[in-house]
This record gives C-alpha cells, structure tokens and sequence, in this order.
C-alpha cells in the first residue's frame, strides 16, 4: 500500500472520530514495510491516550493558528523597518 493511501486514511479517521480503529491502522502501516510512516507511528504510540483524545475532540486550534500566522508575516514584513507600535497597529486594525 502507498504512503499516500495510509495518510489518507489517517485523516479520514481523524476527521470522522473513529480513534478505535487507530491501533489497527498503526500495525499496517509497520506491516506495509513504509519506512516513511515509521517515524509517525513510533510517534503516535508513544501518546497513544493524548493521540485518543485529539481524535475525540470536537475543536480545533486551526483558528487560533490562522492568527498566529497573520500576526508572524505581519511582524516580518516590517523586520528591520518597524517597531512594536507599528505591529501593534497592524495587527489591531487589521481586517
């Protein structure tokens, strides 16, 4: 099976909930032999009860990263050229 296949599973299991059938997703991807996958596998059984819970959950931190993200390129377009009050500015009054 390809990488591209178990990665897509994974995702299909995260976005329906379904954390009971992660174990038996963990053992074909050591069984496919995918040396890529490994790592996340090793990863995930670590903290297989935080992975449990992430996959029942009903939030996510997406927004809170989306603002981040604006608030970092913000800051690196004025790098070398502006101060804390002009980020401040841009980062409040911006749309």
């Amino acid at each position: 099976m390809s990488p591209y296949v178990r990665v897509r599973d994974f995702a299909t299991m995260m976005r329906d909930h379904h954390s009971d059938l992660l174990p038996a997703w963990l053992d074909r991807v050591v069984a496919d032999g995918l040396p890529t996958l490994h790592s996340l596998v090793n990863g995930l059984r670590r903290d297989i009860d935080a992975v449990s819970a992430a996959f029942s959950a009903s939030w996510s931190s997406g927004q809170v990263e989306g603002h981040v993200t604006r608030v970092k390129l913000f800051n690196r377009l004025g790098f070398g050229r502006a101060n804390l009050d002009l980020l401040r500015r841009r980062v409040l009054h911006s749309p």
